[in-house]
């Protein structure tokens, strides 16, 4: 039996959470949370990148913080929408 944690897993988790969260703006600061790890996420993964990288995946790495951004501002109830839609897509795509 596997015991590792999936990384799928702990994101399904914490969307779960946001969707699960009573409180609205408990619920808005738990996404807001999420898009701080992203955005952290995000540069980390640029400054370990190599400069022939950096430019290969400059584009993603800029549409992944456009989407962020897009993010910022949600109410709780947009939160839990966007939440459910990606607890969706992630059983969607469970192998």
């Amino acid at each position: 039996m596997d015991d590792s944690i999936k990384t799928d897993d702990v994101i399904f988790n914490f969307f779960k959470q946001i969707c699960d969260e009573k409180d609205d703006e408990k619920c808005v600061e738990l996404g807001n949370n999420w898009i701080k790890a992203m955005e952290t996420n995000l540069k980390n993964m640029e400054a370990n990148l190599v400069d022939k990288d950096k430019i290969k995946h400059q584009d993603d790495i800029q549409n992944n913080l456009n989407h962020l951004n897009s993010l910022k501002g949600k109410s709780s109830s947009e939160w839990r929408e966007y939440a459910t839609k990606c607890m969706i897509e992630i059983m969607d795509n469970k192998v």
